[in-house]
Parts: C-alpha cells; sequence; structure tokens
C-alpha cells in the first residue's frame, strides 16, 4: 500500500524524472502520498498555482502542469509564445503525458483562434518532454488546426523529436512571426537549451535556472559553470530584462539571478573540497557533511550535484 511507504525513502531520479512526466503523482496525491513531494510545499495539489500560471511577458504566456514534486517545485512551466495578433504560435516544453494539462493549453490557444505552430523543447527529460507527441496530436486535431498535419517538435537531441528539424547553437525559430534564438546551454543536462525572446528581452532557461532554489546537475558540471557564466555575459549585453524559467516563478533580475547561481555553485565547490580534505570520500558523505541543514528529503537530489562537483574536482586534480 502507498501510505506504508516512507516518504525519505531514496528514489532514483530517473525514476523521479520519470514519474514527474506522468499524471501519476496527481493519482498519488489523492491517495495521501506523493513520493517526491517538495518539502516546502505544503500539498501536492498544483503548488502555488495562482502566482505561476498565467505568468509571462506580452509574448509568453505559462501554462502550469499539475506535477509539483521535489524535481519540478511546483510543476513544469509550459510557455506558449506568439506575437499579438498572430494565429499561430510556439509552444515551448508541453510538459508531463497528462491529458488533463495538455487539453488545458490545447483548449486555451484554440479559445484564442489560434493554433500551434511549432513545439520546442528545452531539454528531453519526462517532466518537459513526455507529452511533447500527445500534444502535437491534440494540437493537430484541434478546431484552431484546420490543417490538421502533425506539429513538429525540435529539440537538440534527435531522440525527442516529431518531424526532420532539430535545434542547435544559433538557430533562430520564426513560427507566426516571432524570433527566438537558441543558445546551447549543457550542464543541467547535456541537451540543454535557452531561448531568447528578443521582442521581450526574455530568456527562458527550461531547468539551467529555476525560478528558485538551485537546479540539479546531471551532465558536466564544467559545462553547466560555463553556462550559467555564458548566460550571465549574454543577459548583461543584450539588456535581458526577465528569465522565464523551466519551473517556479519569472525571474525580473536576470543579473542578480545569475550572480546568485554562479555564486551559489562556487560557494558549494569550496564545502564539497573542505568535506574531502576532512575525510569524506563518497557524494553521501559529502551531503551530510554540506547539506546538514537542507531536509534529508532532497539529499538524494543533492548527491546527483554533489556528485558531479566530485567528477569536476577530480578532473581538475582537487580531489
Amino acid at each position: 500500500m502507498p501510505g506504508r511507504r516512507s516518504r525519505n525513502v531514496p528514489l532514483s531520479r530517473a525514476f523521479l524524472w520519470r514519474l514527474a512526466g506522468t499524471p501519476a503523482l496527481r493519482y498519488l496525491e489523492r491517495l495521501g502520498w506523493n513520493p517526491a513531494r517538495h518539502p516546502d510545499l505544503r500539498s501536492g495539489r498544483m503548488g502555488r498555482m495562482s502566482e505561476i500560471d498565467g505568468m509571462g511577458t506580452d509574448r509568453a504566456t505559462c501554462w502550469l502542469a499539475p506535477n509539483p514534486s521535489a524535481m519540478t517545485l511546483d510543476g513544469t512551466n509550459t510557455w506558449v509564445i506568439g506575437e499579438p495578433g498572430a494565429e499561430e504560435v510556439v509552444v515551448v516544453d508541453p510538459g508531463p503525458k497528462d491529458d488533463v494539462h495538455l487539453k488545458r493549453v490545447v483548449d486555451g490557444i484554440a479559445a484564442q483562434g489560434r493554433r500551434v505552430g511549432l513545439v520546442l523543447l528545452t531539454h528531453g527529460h519526462p517532466d518537459h518532454s513526455a507529452g511533447a507527441k500527445r500534444f502535437s496530436e491534440l494540437a493537430a486535431a484541434s478546431a484552431a488546426s484546420a490543417a490538421r498535419r502533425p506539429v513538429p517538435v525540435r529539440a537538440l537531441d534527435p531522440r525527442h523529436r516529431l518531424g526532420d528539424e532539430g535545434l542547435a547553437e544559433g538557430d533562430v525559430v520564426t513560427t507566426g512571426g516571432l524570433e527566438l534564438r537558441v543558445m546551447e546551454t549543457p550542464g543541467h543536462s547535456h541537451d540543454s537549451l535557452t531561448f531568447w525572446l528578443p521582442a521581450d528581452r526574455a530568456v527562458l532557461t527550461g531547468d539551467t535556472v529555476l525560478g528558485y532554489g538551485t537546479t540539479v546537475v546531471e551532465g558536466r558540471l564544467g559545462d553547466y559553470l560555463s553556462s550559467l557564466d555564458r548566460l550571465r555575459a549574454f543577459s548583461e549585453d543584450v539588456e535581458a530584462a526577465t528569465i522565464l524559467p523551466g519551473h517556479g516563478p519569472k525571474l525580473d533580475d536576470p543579473i542578480g539571478a545569475l550572480d546568485h547561481y554562479i555564486g551559489h555553485r562556487r560557494e558549494r565547490l569550496a564545502q564539497v573540497e573542505e568535506a574531502v580534505a576532512a575525510g569524506a570520500r563518497t557524494a553521501k558523505e559529502v551531503v551530510a557533511r554540506v547539506y546538514a541543514d537542507v531536509d534529508k528529503s532532497l539529499w538524494p537530489a543533492a548527491e546527483w550535484s554533489v556528485q558531479a562537483q566530485l567528477d569536476y574536482l577530480k578532473e581538475r586534480g582537487g580531489a
């Protein structure tokens, strides 16, 4: 029975992301058990939906998916982006394979007399991408999509594409008269992308920068630090006005947010070095020292990031 299992039992990263890519969390919550509930949220039901769902800019609007968890914060942010008055929109990260969420987004777009012209993925984790194929089918079948052709899904990783076109550094998306510029920002995952919406001076960061807290580093920490440094320099150069993240509220001080992220990563790295010098050898041992004041339900996720830090230090000859 679900209720008999401890909420503090460590779950694998792959399992947690897969779980967050399905409607399972909503059903488990109804049974009184969410194995991935974020400790800062009183309930797993949509989190702080009132302040996230519907947020955005003149061209980008967030539709919050109902999959809150320790991995996804309040849920996955699905972004609908369109030029004012344009009939065609771009959808970034349809989210989990959850028909309630996917239909809500498709129906909302159709109610505006618009259609989905293209789907983009910031990366391939299931909480962002698992619903993409189903979303493409629903969008193609909607009343607003008269042509009823499958809606293309573009991503850096070919495994997550639907159609012939991918995404890569320097690409410019112009669907519906938009201008969205593509940047490769690996670190959270090998295939992480960032999109720049110059008309709104908005940076869509996926999971590279979140609305609050810090992201899990699944890839190489060196890549992630380079991505943060690059985003910081880029945001200053273009005078970015807001960050539209893959989870959590938007950030209207991009430079401050990125400075915080960079500073936090450097501070954690120094703490990991100190823990290793004090005798810690495994990621679990380091977490017990460095994250002693953090809710233990988050320790498994912290271990993944610490392992990336240990690998980074080893590469540099420091561990």
